[in-house]
């Protein structure tokens, strides 16, 4: 009877967990077909989309134009952004790109350019103005200002038309009929003769596209995959792009990209200026972020024999303490912090006995900091730990007397 009763309850604990484990499976089914239907849908939805967005683009034509100048521009509209986001992500993985972490991303969009403006699922920045906080995807004129950053795709993009980045031809054959029959001439209301260029008449468009193709790729695997190949074809061929990142956007971190920039900057003692874009940078918030990681690499740049170098450091460093603009733009804080590193880094070349230099760096601050603002708060801040700064600074009064006569008595 006990053997009965064990084999009953045997047979019922095979029967129940074979009911369970194909209830979980039939579930597993289940998800599967309905995740399946969701990715069809969507992928059905993004084809869909990408011929609207492209048969809209060809048909409009690469540009429309009367005798004189252009007359219509194209209006972007945010179909078109998620068409380029898709096509750009499937270039960007068939070159190996390998996207980060949405943790990863948001790291290096912070650290490389800071605060950005967002539109939904993007980031954007308008070259014309980085800190214009409204998404304008075409300007009066009809330039095309943005650049966009996907959150979803984990991608940076130029505002580019389809026909800029993708063999259209071969994505969807039935564009070919309908471009055929644009009419590239005709009349307007007023008899004005009207002109319209089609993508297959522009010049060089497969040159055009292999050069953005290759830009998209650098620079997403140089920002987000931390290329050095692709660094190097940058500042070749996008120089205008990696210089932005130093002295429009403050991105510091890249040392090789510094100094790639400070070389290539010019150091004029008249134009004290222009080293505003590599020693500080201002933010849309109108606070400042100082460059003190650029003293190491001009100490590499800088050799015997180059006193330009410190003759238009000099200069800057008066510029800096007298420039009436220059101190409502720069806090007493930032200004007295970049001068001591600025005075402090050209009076050790004074001891060099390879450069020798009689800049008279240090004392400068003595002379024309009149209220002494700036040098309270370098003392106030101990020197900002520089070493030996106060026995420098001490040592420096032995010139004051020259650097007067230098400057007129």
């Amino acid at each position: 009877m006990k053997t009965k009763i064990m084999m009953i309850i045997i047979i019922f604990y095979f029967t129940t967990s074979c009911n369970s484990q194909r209830k979980e499976e039939n579930e597993k089914i289940k998800n599967n077909i309905e995740r399946t239907a969701t990715n069809i849908k969507n992928k059905d939805s993004i084809i869909d989309k990408m011929d609207k967005v492209l048969t809209r683009q060809i048909q409009f034509g690469n540009s429309v134009s009367n005798d004189v100048t252009d007359i219509k521009y194209y209006e972007f509209s945010v179909d078109d952004i998620e068409v380029l986001e898709d096509e750009s992500s499937k270039i960007l993985l068939s070159n190996g790109y390998i996207a980060p972490t949405e943790e990863n991303f948001n790291k290096r969009i912070n650290k490389i350019f800071n605060k950005l403006h967002n539109n939904k699922n993007l980031f954007y920045i308008n070259t014309f103005d980085i800190c214009k906080g409204v998404s304008s995807f075409a300007d009066s004129d009809g330039f095309r200002p943005n650049i966009f950053i996907s959150k979803t795709k984990k991608l940076i993009v130029d505002q580019l038309f389809i026909a800029e980045i993708t063999d259209y031809e071969e994505l969807y054959p039935p564009i070919i009929d309908i471009e055929k029959k644009i009419n590239t001439k005709f009349k307007d209301k007023n008899g004005d003769n009207v002109y319209v260029t089609r993508w297959k008449d522009v010049k060089d468009l497969a040159g055009q596209r292999r050069k953005n193709i290759q830009t998209l790729v650098a620079r997403n695997m140089y920002l987000f995959n931390d290329s050095r190949a692709h660094f190097k074809w940058l500042i070749l061929n996008d120089e205008n792009f990696m210089r932005n990142l130093v002295t429009t956007f403050g991105y510091y971190d890249d040392k090789e990209l510094l100094k790639w920039v400070v070389e290539n900057i010019k150091f004029d003692s008249n134009n004290p200026k222009e080293l505003d874009k590599i020693f500080w940078n201002k933010k849309c918030d109108r606070t400042a972020k100082l460059n003190l990681e650029i003293f190491p690499v001009l100490k590499e740049i800088i050799k015997p024999g180059d006193a330009n170098y410190f003759e238009t450091l000099k200069s800057y460093v008066m510029y800096l303490l007298e420039d009436k603009d220059k101190r409502n733009e720069l806090s007493l804080q930032d200004r007295s912090k970049l001068l001591a590193h600025l005075v402090y880094f050209g009076e050790q070349y004074r001891y060099d006995k390879n450069y020798n230099d009689k800049s008279y760096f240090m004392q400068r601050i003595w002379m024309r900091d009149i209220d002494d603002s700036v040098k309270k708060e370098i003392i106030r801040n101990n020197y900002y730990n520089l070493p030996d700064y106060k026995n420098l600074y001490e040592k420096s009064e032995e010139y004051q007397n020259a650097l007067v006569d230098e400057n007129g008595g």
